[in-house]
């Protein structure tokens, strides 16, 4: 299940990446449009062309068609080292598509697939020699981390080895490892936007007004969110010649709280004084600061218990309803499948009047600062630091900071 973001975001980052995709169609459709630079059936080929663009610090996108198990068994065979190692597996659907089992084909996989009796332990026993591969490798030198579509919780209730002696899972899902710390509980998240026009002009015009904005809070910010503003910069400057349009003129940056109402007001103002041809539409990722409860992806990094609730999810599009957005939804399921989530989302109309200029300061206030005060209450560090930032720049928000406990003073009452 290759997925058309990683391997051009590891091109833009400037790293080789290599990846797997075992449906041929799929794999020529995301070479076609270009969100792989390469394609190879053969697996040492694959490897092979890794290693030499490694060696020279290349940074190109490598696709092998075949099975990811093979690949990752075959890198292990080789000895070859790899410095970060991830999943895209969609485990969430694990018996209907979302994964196929090593050792068959994929046409093969796909008859077997009618008989569950069948299909489930090659399923269960390919996770198993999937996870001793990944174990193999992080032996080896490798940081891996489960992206959150179910990998290490299917490999689980599969009995392969991905506990430690606590029973939790050896590795981090990338929320709690990366995205939790670094963006989420400093309010950054997905802001995207489309362009109703379908004029590309109209998209060139909003990745300037968006580069401008973040090029300006860049300047002055903090030193704990300095590189994610800078990131977001390189990103919007390289967005249009990535050609990452394939459908409707969109795009998508991670911006914090200040920064989407700053580049949402800049749009309403460019469409009202007819610079930008026709109204954009608001929108985001479910992926977000506070959009979405899912204890394996979303909430992974909120620790105080409340990761298994779906009420920051429900707050959102309950609040998002009556603070400005066009529209809203409630939905169970997204990337982690049926039963481990609950997402609120929201569409937001600028049309260059006032009354959007008003909706959109109300509802993105909301939007975020309502992740942003139940990660502070989670007690996560980036989160607190946000909070009273964000307070002291508006008078009119107030987030409850919790009471920090001496860890000494809870020791002394709680022994082992």
């Amino acid at each position: 299940g290759m997925s058309g973001a990683q391997p051009k975001a590891a091109v833009i980052a400037g790293v080789t990446c290599l990846v797997a995709e075992i449906n041929p169609a799929a794999a020529h459709k995301r070479h076609q449009q270009g969100w792989v630079d390469e394609l190879y059936e053969d697996i040492d080929d694959a490897i092979d062309r890794m290693i030499v663009a490694r060696d020279k610090s290349e940074a190109v996108s490598i696709a092998y068609i075949g099975n990811v198990v093979d690949l990752w068994q075959r890198l292990v065979e080789r000895d070859v080292k790899v410095d970060l190692g991830s999943d895209q597996t969609s485990l969430h659907n694990p018996w209907q598509g979302g994964y196929f089992p090593v050792g068959i084909t994929f046409e093969e996989a796909k008859k077997l697939m009618s008989y569950s009796s069948r299909f489930k332990p090659a399923v269960e026993y390919s996770l198993n020699l999937h996870a001793d591969a990944i174990n193999s490798m992080t032996a080896a030198g490798m940081h891996f981390w489960d992206y959150g579509n179910a990998f290490l919780l299917e490999c689980s209730r599969a009995g392969a080895d991905v506990c430690d002696e606590n029973g939790q899972f050896r590795y981090p899902s990338y929320v709690e490892d990366i995205m939790g710390p670094m963006c989420f509980d400093h309010g950054f998240g997905p802001f995207r936007w489309v362009c109703t026009s379908g004029d590309p002009e109209d998209l060139t015009k909003s990745d300037s007004i968006a580069k401008v904005i973040l090029s300006d809070m860049a300047k002055n910010s903090p030193d704990d969110i300095k590189q994610q503003m800078l990131d977001n910069v390189k990103w919007i400057e390289e967005a249009d010649s990535n050609n990452m349009v394939v459908g409707s003129q969109a795009r998508i940056l991670y911006a914090d709280e200040k920064g989407r109402r700053r580049i949402a007001e800049a749009f309403n103002k460019a469409i009202s004084s007819g610079e930008i041809s026709a109204p954009i539409v608001l929108g985001r990722d479910h992926h977000d600061v506070s959009g979405t409860d899912s204890p394996y992806r979303e909430t992974a990094n909120i620790r105080d218990g409340s990761m298994f609730s779906a009420d920051m999810a429900v707050q959102n599009f309950v609040g998002d309803s009556f603070r400005g957005a066009t529209w809203v939804s409630l939905h169970n399921g997204g990337g982690v499948g049926w039963g481990e989530a609950i997402n609120g989302g929201f569409g937001l109309v600028l049309d260059g009047t006032r009354e959007a200029s008003i909706r959109l300061n109300s509802m993105l206030k909301w939007d975020v600062n309502n992740g942003i005060a139940r990660r502070a209450w989670a007690r996560n560090s980036g989160a607190l630091t946000t909070a009273k930032r964000a307070m002291k720049s508006d008078s009119e928000l107030d987030i409850t900071i919790p009471n920090i406990a001496d860890e000494n003073l809870i020791s002394r009452f709680f022994k082992d």
